[in-house]
């Protein structure tokens, strides 16, 4: 049997929709195939990064207040002093936002103003002048927010200066460096980074995990603020206890939101990252599984509306495995017609992810497995319908004749 293109395309014309039906199925499939795999791989990786901070000792105490009677900036200022006072307690601070958690806030940073400028997604944390010491985070450079910079509870006062992480901080400024330049919030309000430190994961709401940004102000919008707490190594269900007892008892006008400790943030964290993972491949399993059941359809269909051309051709001297070799390269040709826009598909879908949730731009080693993956199983699914084509006797065939 020939196997030059030329019969495998006048075959493909005879029945052309199916043909167009699964070269788009092949296409969608791989877009998703390559992103999928490639965001599974991003969550596996933060499952396994270091936090960067102490989640063995570190706990949150969640403050909501209940009417407008409730001072904020002095509940805030006594329990500071009540935790700071307390012998299992290396030190507190408020804040909004929790490490590894929804909780907190996300922004863009820019290194110039203006809309059109290119940034950065980061999530941030706002705290006070204890605040590294309480996610126990060194600097690497540059200095720690003063007592006197820290905005106070329900002030309006600009911000003008940041801690960032040391991942940040390559990535604005990948050729210089960063400490002492300004960056710009949402593209328009300058900030002064006085300090970077180590890398660690704050809130995680979508940007990269270790691009952080810390702020010098004390919550407080709304009634409600956190109290971040590192406890003494073995100290942390005693202060705990402790702290809720005297916290809940000591405001009138507010209640206990919540209690949190870093502990169950991580495992929360790692499970949300895996139960990701395990749904984007369940997923992806499905729509490889969909796809190839539409190639062996179409494979299935062709064998079985050309069983008198299969036929005339064993009987003029065509073998077994010519019969195999044409639905193999004829679906060889379906697979590449869609691999290639699905090719175009991924890359763009990934580009869109980067720009949009800051993930790290597409890896191509993942567009070329995709491709290999999909072939693959492709031509695996084309397999059977094939030998069942090759073995139709020329005798049984010619009958339809």
């Amino acid at each position: 049997m020939s196997t030059n293109i030329r019969p495998l395309l006048s075959a493909l014309r005879r029945n052309p929709t199916g043909a167009l039906l699964v070269a788009v199925q092949v296409a969608i499939t791989l877009a998703v195939l390559v992103n999928a795999a490639w965001i599974v791989a991003q969550r596996i990786e933060k499952i396994e990064q270091p936090t960067g901070i102490d989640t063995r000792d570190t706990f949150e105490i969640d403050i909501l207040g209940l009417s407008k009677r409730f001072e904020v900036a002095q509940a805030e200022s006594e329990d500071l002093a009540y935790l700071r006072g307390l012998p299992g307690v290396v030190t507190a601070t408020a804040t909004l936002g929790t490490p590894l958690t929804l909780n907190g806030g996300d922004t863009d940073l820019a290194r110039s103003p203006g809309t059109d400028a290119p940034s950065l997604p980061a999530n941030f944390l706002e705290v006070g002048d204890q605040g590294l010491r309480a996610l126990e985070v060194p600097l690497v450079a540059g200095r720690n927010f003063r007592a006197g910079e820290i905005r106070p509870a329900g002030k309006h006062t600009p911000i003008s200066e940041v801690i960032i992480t040391r991942s940040l901080a390559r990535a604005l400024f990948a050729h210089g460096n960063a400490l002492g330049q300004a960056v710009y919030e949402d593209n328009n309000d300058p900030l002064t980074i006085i300090g970077i430190t180590r890398d660690f994961m704050g809130p995680q709401l979508g940007a990269p995990a270790y691009n952080t940004v810390l702020l010098p102000e004390m919550p407080g919008e709304g009634g409600f603020y956190g109290l971040l707490v590192r406890a003494r190594p073995g100290m942390r269900a005693t202060v705990l206890r402790e702290a809720k007892e005297h916290i809940g008892a000591s405001h009138r006008h507010a209640v206990i939101a919540e209690t949190m400790t870093l502990t169950s943030a991580k495992r929360q964290f790692e499970a949300n990252n895996r139960n990701m993972a395990i749904f984007l491949t369940s997923v992806t399993a499905l729509m490889v599984a969909v796809c190839c059941l539409g190639i062996f359809g179409l494979t299935t269909f062709n064998v079985s509306s050309r069983t008198r051309q299969i036929g005339t051709r064993r009987a003029l001297g065509a073998r077994k495995r010519d019969v195999v070799r044409h639905f193999m390269l004829e679906n060889s040709l379906i697979l590449a017609a869609g691999a290639l826009p699905g090719a175009v598909l991924a890359l763009a879908v990934g580009n869109w992810l980067t720009a949009r949730y800051g993930l790290p731009r597409l890896d191509l080693a993942y567009l070329a497995g995709g491709i290999v993956v999909l072939w693959g199983t492709g031509l695996l699914a084309a397999w059977q319908p094939a030998r069942r084509a090759a073995g139709i006797p020329p005798s049984v065939a010619t009958r339809t004749i």
